[in-house]
């Protein structure tokens, strides 16, 4: 089985978060078609939440999508919006990882 441009982009979101644990949970909630529809990750880093959607190949966020994430920012969470392997979003996911854990921990010496 060959992976889609999409799930290769989800497995280096998914490395990046699992370097980061145990600061970071994180879940990729399953589609049953029960229930409101979220995004691709949701999770916790210290106390914030964030949640992340992963597109590849040019896609856009859905009608949908796009309201969720703004219901995220407007609760004080962080949304991360990831279109491919290179695009930017992923570093500014790592750095805004890291920044929160460096600040936790230089608090709390």
């Amino acid at each position: 089985m060959r992976a889609t441009p999409e799930s290769k982009v989800k497995k280096a979101v998914k490395s990046i978060l699992d370097a980061y644990k145990p600061h970071v949970f994180y879940r990729m909630p399953v589609s049953n078609g029960m229930g409101k529809p979220g995004l691709d990750f949701y999770g916790c880093c210290l106390g914030t939440h964030f949640e992340i959607e992963t597109k590849a190949n040019n896609k856009e966020l859905t009608m949908r999508q796009a309201i969720t994430a703004g219901e995220v920012e407007a609760a004080g969470g962080k949304f991360f919006e990831i279109l491919s392997l290179d695009d930017p979003a992923m570093k500014q996911l790592e750095f805004w990882l890291h920044r929160r854990i460096m600040q936790h921990l230089e608090a709390n010496r």
